[in-house]
């Protein structure tokens, strides 16, 4: 009898290990899997038992629920408050596309077994009998796009890794998820990590790197013992080491621990920091994928876009292109967080209204109140109001809007937030996370946290409107990295969306 109890860091923080402990108590005979959230996270803990007809969901359950979950027989799909149904049929899931996170929740994270019996590995085989043009070019052809913000084509970085001559190469996973709303990572880290080693691998085979790294956040301590104890299994079944399956590639992944840092989120500072420096930004070029990590050519991609690519070799670049909308394609793992009812991970075609995610799939706000802003792209992204809730959630479309999609995360918000002190918040946090290497980002960020508390507190208000819109265009053209360069994003949406809560007036 085997139930599903996820032990990842969402679900344990509202009490998973104890239900889990609860549930051991009453039935010794059971054999409690701790498998990955399903990413609905308000229904946490979601406990699923396998029944004859299938896995039969219940939650959110507590400790003190599960000695009536007994009583009624749960562990047959017996009747109670808490039943959802059979999980693959609740609405929430059954209505997304699920490309990287089609075995999170559902598979034992470390358990490789459970993995292959799901469809792993299948990418990894394939990989090992096409070369490295041919291995290139089906990535190329899927259209995958690097899902950490920057949306740059990932198989056209591959290619120039794979072209650049060296006799030691690099795949970097930057795993440093720090922005605020944004958990699709850790879920998937703590849900399927041996999809991201399939990916590294299969990256490593088709550029010829044989060193992998995973740049994690310290932050995420579930996640890296998670991934560690997945790469110790999969050391143990000649999947990493120096033959691959029995192959003749070698590859091998380890795991680097930041410091908190989020401008190691960038990629060259995070590059900085795994060789044991201060993590500041490096001007370009040369580009990380020519000289990189220890000034070696150097593939850097983030968790989602390399968990992708066993699937697309899996099922093949057309099945993933046949997904999403113009230059967009496949699919993207919308994270929902804020003041929002049914937060979590929904994984869709790009091309998804705005809405849709929000009052669908999100139900609104948790507060019952009326919604007033959305912020789409972490602390740099820009506000939304409920006027653009028809924009298309695609890279295009966004930018189209005065936006961008960043990591997918949303954070929403109801109509009691002051856009003007979010903007200020916006500056403090550059301030605060600077490297400080370039002026504009370190200065620039720190005037403007000064001249918007003037705007809020009704001093020369056009002027320093002025002079706000003035210094974050210094910001955006001067800086080094995006931490600069996208600080005013969230600043001038505020303003242009939001322009009552800029006329130096309190609420």
């Amino acid at each position: 009898m085997k139930i599903y109890v996820p032990g990842d860091s969402a679900a344990i923080s509202v009490g998973a290990d104890e239900v889990a402990c609860e549930i051991a108590r009453l039935v010794p005979s059971a054999h409690i899997v701790r498998n990955g959230s399903r990413g609905a996270l308000w229904l946490e803990t979601l406990v699923e038992v396998d029944t004859p007809t299938g896995r039969i969901a219940y939650g959110p359950v507590t400790p003190e629920d599960v000695a009536s979950l007994v009583e009624t027989d749960f562990l047959n799909g017996g009747a109670h408050p808490l039943s959802l149904g059979k999980t693959d049929q609740i609405e929430w899931l059954a209505s997304q596309d699920r490309v990287t996170f089609a075995r999170v929740g559902v598979i034992d994270p470390i358990s490789l077994d459970d993995y292959r019996a799901h469809g792993g590995l299948v990418g990894l085989t394939k990989a090992l009998e096409l070369s490295s043009d041919e291995l290139i070019a089906e990535v190329t052809e899927s259209g995958l796009r690097g899902r950490g913000g920057a949306g740059f084509p990932a198989g056209i970085k591959w290619r120039t890794v794979a072209q650049t001559p060296s006799a030691e190469k690099y795949i970097c996973c930057n795993a440093d998820e720090g922005d605020s709303g944004t958990f699709a990572d850790r879920m998937l880290i703590e849900g399927d990590p041996f999809t991201l080693i399939e990916g590294m691998t299969i990256a490593g085979i088709a550029v010829g790197a044989t060193k992998g790294i995973v740049y994690l956040r310290s932050e995420y301590p579930y996640a890296i013992a998670t991934l560690q104890k997945a790469i110790d299994e999969a050391r143990a079944n000649n999947w990493l080491g120096t033959s691959i399956l029995g192959s003749a590639h070698a590859f091998d992944i380890q795991i680097r621990v930041g410091a908190g840092s989020y401008v190691c989120g960038e990629e060259t500072a995070m590059l900085e920091s795994i060789e044991g420096k201060r993590g500041v930004v490096r001007a370009k070029p040369p580009l990380p994928a020519i000289e990189g990590l220890f000034g070696q050519p150097t593939v850097i991609n983030n968790v989602l876009t390399l968990s992708t690519v066993p699937m697309i070799l899996a099922q093949g670049a057309a099945a993933y292109k046949a997904r999403g909308v113009g230059r967009s394609l496949g699919t993207q793992v919308f994270q929902l967080a804020g003041n929002i009812a049914r937060g979590g991970i929904v994984e869709t075609a790009f091309g998804i209204p705005l809405k849709e995610l929000v009052n669908t799939y999100g139900g609104g706000t948790l507060t019952k109140r009326p919604l007033r802003a959305v912020q789409i792209g972490g602390p740099l992204g820009a506000y939304f109001s409920t006027e653009q809730f028809e924009t298309s959630m695609d890279y295009e479309s966004l930018i189209a809007a005065g936006g961008m999609l960043g990591h997918g995360g949303i954070v929403v918000f109801d109509d009691t937030v002051d856009l003007a002190v979010q903007a200020k918040f916006a500056m403090e946090f550059c301030g605060i996370e600077s490297c400080g290497k370039c002026t504009p980002c370190r200065i620039g960020s720190t005037r403007g946290a000064e001249t918007i508390d003037l705007i809020i507190q009704g001093v020369r208000v056009d002027e320093n409107k002025r002079l706000l819109l003035d210094l974050c265009e210094v910001m955006t053209d001067g800086s080094l990295c995006a931490m600069g360069g996208l600080t005013p994003l969230p600043v001038k949406s505020a303003m242009i969306n939001f322009p009552s809560d800029f006329n130096g007036e309190r609420k």
